[in-house]
Order: C-alpha cells, then sequence, then structure tokens
C-alpha cells in the first residue's frame, strides 16, 4: 500500500547545486490541460545532489535559453509513447496513450543536449526517445516479437510494489559506463516497458542487454559529454537500490563537473 502522506525533503540541497532540466508530460485532469512530472523523478534528481527544475511544454526555438540555464537533463518515463510517425511508422494500437506535445521539443533538446555534451539521463519513455531522436526506431509491441520476452508491468490492480519489483537481469557490456559503475556484469532490474529499440541509433553504443536480447541500456558512444540511458525504472525506490544510486550518483557528479566548467561562479559559490 502507497502512502497518501505528502513527502517530507529533510535536507536542503546547496543553494548553487547543479541545476537539472525535467520536461513534463502533458495530460488532462478533467477538462485542464495540466504539466505533469511524476514526483520520484523529481527525488531521484535530488537523491544526485542536484536542483530539479521542471520544465513545461517549450517551443523549440526556446531550447537554447533552457539549456543554457542547465547543468544536466533527465528525461522521466511516461505513460505516454514517442509518436512513431518520428520513425516512419503508423500507431499500432491507438488505445495507448501519446503526447505529440512532449515529442515537439523533447526530440530537438535531446539531439541540442547530446550535441553540446550537457549530462543526459533517459528513463524508460527518456530512452526510447532519445533513441528515436538520434536516428534509431522502436518495436510498437515488444511482447509481439518473436523470440522477445513480454516486458510489459504486472496487471494495474497488482500492488505498485510487485509492478516496480525486480523482473529480470540485464548483462552489461564490458568497457561501457554500466560496466564501470557497477562491480558486477549482471544485475537485476524493474520491467514496465511495452515498446522497445528496434534500431539502435546511429552513435550509440549498447551499455546492457535482457536476457532475450533487447536492449536494456545505452550511452552516446563518442559524445563529449556523460550520457547514459536506461529502459528500467532506476528511480523507483532509489534510495535503497545501490545500482540506483551508483547511476544518480554518476549522473549528479557529471552535473557537478558541467557546472564547473560552464557556471563556475555558481559552482564556487557553492563550495563556500
Amino acid at each position: 500500500m502507497v502512502s497518501s502522506a505528502p513527502h517530507l525533503i529533510e535536507r536542503a540541497l546547496p543553494r548553487h547545486a547543479p541545476r537539472v532540466l525535467i520536461p513534463a508530460c502533458n495530460r488532462p485532469l478533467g477538462q485542464h490541460p495540466f504539466h505533469m512530472v511524476g514526483r520520484k523523478y523529481v527525488e531521484a534528481v535530488r537523491l544526485a545532489g542536484c536542483l530539479p527544475v521542471i520544465v513545461p511544454a517549450a517551443h523549440p526555438d526556446e531550447l537554447p535559453a533552457w539549456l543554457d540555464l542547465a547543468d544536466g537533463v533527465l528525461l522521466t518515463g511516461s505513460p505516454s509513447n514517442v509518436h512513431p510517425d518520428h520513425f516512419d511508422e503508423a500507431v499500432h494500437d491507438p488505445t495507448l496513450p501519446l503526447d505529440p506535445m512532449r515529442d515537439r521539443w523533447t526530440l530537438p533538446l535531446i539531439r541540442e543536449a547530446v550535441a553540446r555534451g550537457l549530462p543526459l539521463l533517459g528513463i524508460c519513455r527518456g530512452f526510447q526517445e532519445t533513441n528515436v531522436a538520434l536516428g534509431g526506431t522502436l518495436h510498437q509491441a515488444v511482447h509481439e516479437q518473436q523470440g522477445l520476452a513480454d516486458h510489459r508491468a504486472p496487471a494495474d490492480d497488482e500492488p505498485v510494489e510487485t509492478q516496480y519489483g525486480l523482473a529480470h537481469s540485464v548483462s552489461l557490456k564490458p568497457g561501457g559506463v554500466l560496466a564501470s559503475l557497477l562491480p558486477a556484469s549482471e544485475v537485476r532490474v524493474n520491467s514496465l516497458h511495452g515498446q522497445g529499440v528496434k534500431r539502435l541509433a546511429p552513435g550509440l553504443r549498447v551499455e546492457a542487454t535482457a536476457p532475450d536480447g533487447l536492449v536494456e541500456a545505452f550511452s552516446v558512444a563518442d559524445g563529449p559529454g556523460f550520457s547514459l540511458c536506461v529502459q528500467w525504472h532506476p528511480e523507483w525506490q532509489a534510495a535503497d537500490n545501490p545500482v540506483s544510486m551508483a547511476i544518480l550518483t554518476a549522473f549528479g557528479d557529471a552535473c557537478r563537473a558541467w557546472q564547473r566548467v560552464h557556471h563556475p561562479a555558481e559552482a564556487q559559490a557553492g563550495t563556500r
């Protein structure tokens, strides 16, 4: 059972902690449109030692201004899928949610962030949209592909702890970002996705695969900065998960390094 009590932030972050952009999703509540971000993603950014900055739907022309403010970007998971128009396919299942407003500006944001070398962490939908933004394609229904397992979450009426429970192992690729962060060559992760990588975008490097061979993590092979995108949800109860904390700590360290170079006055103020 999930507590309905409000989360209390017990420790304030430093005033000059690095700023991480978190693009919002777009969903109606009743008859009104809302920008929304899952609280667990905000808390993950705080666990990384960074200030979360929730960004509403932006016009692509505003991207340089937003990125100039940032020391990192975290792309969240979401119930919505990337619209398959972006990889030249028709919608396979029209009952599944889409968020074209998010697509419209996160796809160019990803390309610009990668070009700058801005630290980037993508989770679930963020993993998928990074692959699409850089020229890759997706399976719209992994469970319908011959040889691939069903990676979807248990039924919605299952407790959330069951839905986010460890589901399968992933094998880490030697010499990659993940392998450098974790002591084991194989770790267990949760699994709550119906879509997945079909063709990996040019320039991306596989970091981990599921037992059925599906790509579960990748990075930008020769990118100028830290990048890691994972198909699972490391933000779920991250503080109690050593694998999640290793990922978030590395991301936070990369954001602090970016801040020292690109926002030196703020970085220096934060050390006083």
